[in-house]
Order: structure tokens, then sequence, then C-alpha cells
């Protein structure tokens, strides 16, 4: 073997001598003298702080209390007061760690006729303020390819006229039930009333029809059709609604 080759064989030894030995104090969790900072030296960077989780925005403290901890979806409704009978709506999802963020809106909507209310009674004309889940949907039309579990009923007809006088025909194509008096897990339809028939029941999600409602939220029929392909059940949608200064408490 000529000089030069014995060189080279010799000093890739000792490079894969070095190497294994600095493994093995990495291992065994000694710093090797070749790699250890001098005294006074350079300190390792810090990890930068973690991004805060956003809170729904609009929220106040008492309102984000009654979200569900399990709730990744909410559509929040704001009326401008409590005696305003148009909103807005946003749709927010959860992120994991990340908190919640916008995915639709904002859309224009309609309420009570009389506005809002935190004590709703059977045909006061006020839509109830608080926190409720969206567990079952329903209309006179298919299933448009809900999430929620949809019940297709000729009982959803609308007939005669609204507070302005206009036709409600079609408001009650396509409806989502908010959990306010009812039993989840039924067709919004279901007349079952747990805290008393005097404290009102059948809040829906629907159509709107040019005017205010009784207690409902209506939206434009696309926004609904949106809804009802997105709301999903595994994320345990809600609804959040009432005027601004309810909400922001």
């Amino acid at each position: 073997m000529n000089r030069s080759k014995a060189l080279a064989l010799l000093v890739a030894a000792v490079f894969v001598a070095a190497a294994g030995t600095t493994g093995c104090e990495r291992q065994t969790g000694q710093p090797s003298p070749r790699t250890a900072p001098p005294a006074g030296g350079p300190r390792a960077h810090s990890a930068p702080p973690r991004a805060a989780v956003r809170p729904l925005p609009g929220i106040g403290p008492v309102m984000r209390a009654r979200i569900p901890a399990t709730a990744r979806q909410a559509l929040v409704v704001t009326g401008a007061t409590e005696d305003t009978n148009e909103a807005r709506v946003m749709l927010y999802e959860q992120v994991p760690g990340l908190g919640w963020h916008a995915v639709a809106g904002p859309w224009p909507a309609r309420n009570g006729l009389r506005g809002w209310t935190d004590d709703h009674d059977e045909n006061d004309l006020r839509t109830p303020i608080g926190v409720f889940r969206l567990s079952d949907a329903g209309g006179l039309l298919p299933d448009p390819g809900a999430r929620l579990p949809y019940d297709q009923d000729e009982g959803f007809t609308a007939s005669g006229t609204g507070h302005l006088g206009e036709p409600l025909d079609g408001s009650f194509d396509y409806v989502i039930a908010i959990d306010y008096n009812r039993v989840p897990g039924t067709s919004p339809l279901d007349e079952d009333r747990p805290l008393g028939a005097d404290k009102g029941g059948g809040v829906w999600l629907h159509v709107d029809h040019g005017g205010p409602t009784n207690a409902c939220i209506a939206l434009d029929k696309a926004h609904v059709l949106a809804l009802l392909r997105v709301l999903d059940p595994a994320m345990e949608p809600v609804v959040v609604m009432g005027p601004e200064a309810a909400l922001k408490q």
C-alpha cells in the first residue's frame, strides 16, 4: 500500500473514532470538551413565547363561561341593542392551541320583532339571549347535505304573512333548531317543552322572509344552506346570541 493511501485510511479511522466518541458522550449527558462553550460565553436562546389562545371575539367572560368546553363551532348572532330586530352573524371554529377563528360571515340576519330578552315568554316577540346547542335540522325541502340529523316533513310549511305584511312562503324550506326549551335529538317540529309551554319554544334558524320574526333567527337562504353543510355534530356546535352589550358581559 502506498504512503498516501495509508495516510488517507488513517485519517478516516481517526475521524470515525472521534465521531463515535462524541455520540457516546451526548448519549451519557457528558459535554464534549471540544464543543462546550467557554466560561462567560454566549448562552442558548430561550424558546419564543407561544402565541396567546384567541378567545371568541366580542364575547365577555360571563357569556364565555356558558359555552361548553367541548364546543368547537360557534355561531355568534349579535344585535345592536336590546330592542333591535336586525343582527349580524359570524361563524367561528376553534383550532386546538390557537383558539377561535372566523370561517364565515358577517351575514345579515333578523330576530324577534321587539328585540331580545334574557327571560323569554311565549308570544313576547323577543329572541332569547344565551348560549344554546345546535343539534337538529329539517325542512320542507329534501336534505341538502346536512351534517346535523335532518327531518324532511310537510309540517315545515309556512303560510300567511309576517309582521311587515310580507309572505312567509318558503321560510321553513330549511331550518336548524336552536336548543332553547326543546329536547335535543328530536325533529325541530317536536313540541315537547321541558321548561313549560309558557316559556315558548320552536326557536329556529330559518330562511329570511323579509321581516322580523316572532323569536327565531332568519338568514338568507344561501347562508342557511351553508350552515347546514358545515355545522358538524362532532364539533358540538352552539349559537351564542343576543345584543352586543349582553354578549360582552
